[in-house]
């Protein structure tokens, strides 16, 4: 159960989104350059989605979401804060479109990606959402609806040699930053053996829990190669200076996080699966810039393959 609890208590990045952008990013974004397509007033609640909730929180109207607190803009795409102090980014567009489709609102509590599925499980959180990938250890004890696909990729230093990493194999020598407790962490682990079977030299890895260090090290030289979600290191590569994306080497099912047997996974799932056809969850990807990271549909609890 020990190395369930790692996994669980982690999302697809860490303990505060040091693989999802971080100040260096935001230095190259601006509110003033923000999308701000309205794409969430229009949805309409669908009163056979919300006949779908328990009584009690149809009644209620409000679900308690565990989240993590958004700060500056260095979480985008999945969220950020704007210079009016207004929480933006895919993750919350399409919460709030789940939540119009409900007919509910979301009564936010904010905690780290380590006390949210814990949180989940004790009641403490209806709904967790952090970018949380599917594993076969989470499942054990977590339900998942899921919303977008994202994957596991590398963000390169310009000055690193390498244009494309396409196995562990190819980061052999390199110093390798990501985040610990993390499914990256698990990944770079389970193939330390690839470099000495290789008769090459081994990759280090560094963790962190900050993006700070991470994109610092990457200026001075001192981190060769960041390991993250490949949505948030596409973004990075676009808006942190003097860094390029290396590529990808697997992917994995992101999804809301509900406890085990909750009743509320199904109306997630069917509320996901309404925006799809509507439309509303396609302008929402549309607007981030990140349409290849869409599901064609909201699965519970897929086979994620680890």
């Amino acid at each position: 159960m020990a190395a369930a609890t790692v996994l669980l208590a982690t999302a697809c990045g860490s303990t505060s989104k040091p693989v999802a952008g971080g100040p260096v990013a935001a230095e190259g974004s601006t509110s003033a350059s923000l999308p701000t397509q309205d794409v969430v007033s229009g949805v309409q609640t669908d009163p056979a989605l919300k006949a779908e909730l328990p009584a009690s929180i149809a009644s209620r109207g409000t679900l308690l979401l565990g989240t993590t607190q958004p700060t500056g803009l260095s979480g985008l795409p999945h969220d950020g804060v704007d210079a009016a102090g207004k929480e933006v980014g895919l993750d919350v567009d399409l919460r709030n479109a789940i939540a119009k489709k409900l007919g509910v609102t979301w009564d936010t509590q904010y905690g780290t990606f380590q006390t949210i599925i814990p949180g989940t499980q004790n009641g403490k959180f209806d709904v967790g959402w952090g970018n949380f990938g599917v594993t076969k250890a989470r499942e054990k004890i977590v339900d998942f609806a899921t919303y977008l696909t994202d994957g596991q990729a590398f963000l390169g230093a310009s000055s690193v040699s390498a244009d494309k990493i396409s196995t562990l194999a190819d980061l052999c020598g390199y110093t390798v930053a990501t985040s610990p407790g993390s499914t990256f962490q698990q990944i770079l682990t389970n193939g330390a053996s690839q470099c000495s079977a290789a008769g090459k030299k081994p990759y280090q890895v560094q963790y962190f829990s900050d993006s700070a260090p991470i994109f610092l090290g990457l200026a001075n030289g001192k981190i060769d190669v960041l390991f993250g979600p490949t949505l948030s290191v596409k973004y990075d590569a676009l808006h942190v200076p003097n860094t390029k994306f290396l590529g990808q080497i697997s992917t994995t099912p992101v999804g809301v996080v509900t406890a085990k047997g909750s009743p509320l996974t199904k109306p997630l799932s069917d509320a996901v699966n309404a925006l799809i056809a509507d439309g509303s969850y396609a302008k929402i990807f549309a607007k981030w810039g990140v349409p290849d990271t869409e599901v064609k549909s909201s699965q519970i609890n897929p086979d994620p393959g680890f």
